[in-house]
């Protein structure tokens, strides 16, 4: 992979274009210093004629309501569809976006859900020991078979692709660790029934059509348009009766017991339930997560295949391309229009991470497009992996298009878990937040989850591995 020779390519804005980071962060929002502008997604971009997209149910906020979610994300919306799909329904709720409809991290990832089947059993039980691991690997599966199962339920259009993601290990350490993990995963009475496994290098390199593959790992995944996804439970929402509000930043809840009121740039609301699906912003509006959940920018990217992986020879699978500096999760639209979409950690994540110490602020910028060390890495993959440029005979074939690419931020935590329940110490107030940037396979328990709680259940009702619940201890109080 680099080598990082390519540190020279982060120059500063106006240096020849290799950064297209805005810099006028006049703007407020959550606290917050943000500039005017955020980079569109390959989803926000398909989606432009779409009235959702900065639908407001009423002109004016409503005074008081009896539920308030924050962010229209795949955590708010499917949250509050739950509760007003349930035997109780709040009388009235609104869902505050601070910008357009699901433009945060769920407008802005690679499409893909794929549940962790083994890959994170040894981290997982070090740190939460064997049954907690299981049970986060487990809920995997629950997850993606629950969102799969939605979408074919209600057919909806989100370009669903069902089928088989492969983990492919490009070097011999790699493919070793990979085989000690597997190997203790299913000593610890994991279930491997639904996984194959492929350890010799040239079957490797067949089935997936990487060249240097060591080692594979196949089981059932899927990938889709996670906007429309969204956009289809926000339209359930509102024929339920939700009040959504696009562009109405949130500045701050105040207030005591059951007893709050959510300020914001158009209004305040009275309510005595406040759910936060904030993931990655949630420390502007609840500080004691700000050392928890730390906004990490990431780069997805965009390619359009050559004619030697297109029609009839387009790839047919999702992946995880694994070096031992590297992590590639690619999303091949195999339903739709056949773009790429890489995603993951590449080998260069280093120089991105490096630019946004350079600035606070720059943690939670998404308008950053076109990170030229990044799509370096990605045509690394392309070139030597793919080979997709040798098969490309002069005058008869396209070559890949690196075409795009644009930004968005995870909230990751300190112990790599989701945070989700009640907020210590203050009644009434909700969150299903830090995902990650693994929400797609854990957000579809989570929520529904979370809806439960706040109606009464119990934890346990909520079927969700104890180690996600929100506690003082987590987070440091």
């Amino acid at each position: 992979m680099l080598d990082g020779t390519n540190e020279g390519v982060l120059r500063p804005v106006g240096e020849e274009g290799n950064v297209n980071w805005r810099s006028d962060f006049d703007n407020a929002w959550a606290g917050l210093p943000i500039p005017d502008g955020m980079s569109l997604s390959h989803w926000l971009q398909t989606v432009r004629s779409n009235p959702l997209l900065d639908h407001r149910s009423t002109g004016e906020l409503p005074e008081e309501v009896d539920v308030v979610v924050i962010g229209s994300g795949m955590s708010g919306s499917l949250a509050a569809l739950s509760l007003l799909q349930s035997s109780e329904p709040p009388k009235s709720m609104v869902l505050l976006e601070a910008r357009e409809l699901c433009s945060g991290a769920t407008g802005r990832n690679a499409g893909h859900c794929k549940p962790d089947q083994w890959r994170g059993y040894s981290s997982y039980a070090k740190r939460f020991g064997s049954e907690q691991a299981l049970k986060i690997l487990a809920n995997e599966q629950q997850t993606w078979a629950g969102l799969v199962t939605y979408v074919l339920r209600h057919k909806v259009d989100c370009s669903l692709w069902v089928g088989k993601t492969l983990d492919v290990m490009m070097e011999d350490d790699v493919a070793k660790q990979a085989s000690n993990i597997f190997t203790e995963y299913k000593n610890a009475g994991g279930d491997v029934s639904n996984i194959d496994v492929v350890t010799d290098p040239a079957e490797a390199e067949k089935v997936s059509r990487l060249k240097g593959a060591k080692a594979l790992y196949a089981w059932d995944a899927a990938t889709l348009h996670p906007w429309k996804l969204v956009a289809h439970i926000i339209q359930q929402c509102l024929d339920l009766g939700l009040n959504l509000q696009t562009w109405t930043p949130v500045t701050s809840v105040t207030g005591s017991a059951h007893q709050w009121t959510v300020h914001s740039e158009r209004g305040a609301i009275k309510t005595p339930a406040v759910i936060y699906a904030t993931n990655a912003y949630t420390g502007f509006l609840l500080p004691e997560t700000k050392s928890i959940i730390t906004p990490t920018p990431q780069m997805c990217n965009r390619v359009i295949p050559p004619s030697s992986f297109s029609g009839s020879k387009a790839i047919q699978n999702s992946y995880a391309v694994v070096y031992r500096d590297g992590l590639y999760s690619i999303n091949p639209r195999v339903t739709s229009d056949g773009a790429i979409l890489f995603g993951g950690d590449p080998s260069n994540q280093y120089l991105l991470h490096k630019y946004v110490a350079e600035d606070e602020r720059r943690q939670t910028d998404d308008s950053l497009e076109n990170f030229e060390a990044i799509t370096d890495s990605v045509r690394e993959v392309g070139r030597n992996a793919f080979q997709w440029d040798v098969s490309v005979v002069k005058g008869r074939g396209a070559r890949a298009k690196y075409d795009y690419s644009w930004s968005g931020i995870m909230g990751i935590t300190a112990d790599g878990l989701p945070l989700i329940g009640a907020v210590p110490g203050k009644p009434g107030q909700w969150m299903s937040c830090g995902h990650n940037g693994h929400g797609m396979a854990r957000i579809f328990t989570c929520s529904p989850g979370l809806a439960r709680l706040i109606q009464g259940a119990s934890w346990s009702e909520t079927g969700l591995p104890e180690c996600f619940q929100v506690t003082k201890e987590r987070l440091g109080m």
